[in-house]
């Protein structure tokens, strides 16, 4: 379970930084060029949460994901915390299912892993 659970965790914050990346990028877009872009598309309702989650989401998903092994409990919650951060900023859509997904699921498994892993 533990293993499931580092893979997951690591899968889940490599795919939320591509999602954040082009979060933060369409915040900042928007912010530079927004005047210009009226009518095509509009600036998202909370910047700062969607900038927050951008770069904090990903980095406690890997971060889960690489302890999982050694302190389950701790990786389980910070894999936890990862999707409710992406779910809360990006919402749930056909960007974010996977990442949010694969973190739930990793966080899951790590709280449910038993000490020390069965062989």
């Amino acid at each position: 379970m533990r293993n499931a659970a580092l893979i997951l965790g690591i899968v889940g914050g490599l795919w939320g930084m591509i999602v954040g990346f082009f979060g933060y990028g369409y915040t900042v877009v928007m912010q530079t060029w927004g005047g210009e872009l009226s009518g095509v598309a509009s600036q998202v309702h909370d910047v700062a949460l969607v900038q927050g989650a951008s770069l904090v989401a990903p980095i406690l998903a890997i971060a889960g994901g690489a302890m999982a092994r050694a302190r389950n409990r701790l990786a389980g919650v910070l894999m936890l915390a990862s999707a409710a951060g992406m779910q809360v900023a990006f919402g749930f859509g056909v960007f974010t299912m996977f990442p949010i997904a694969m973190c739930v699921l990793g966080g899951i498994l790590a709280l449910a892993a038993k000490e020390p892993d069965a062989h």
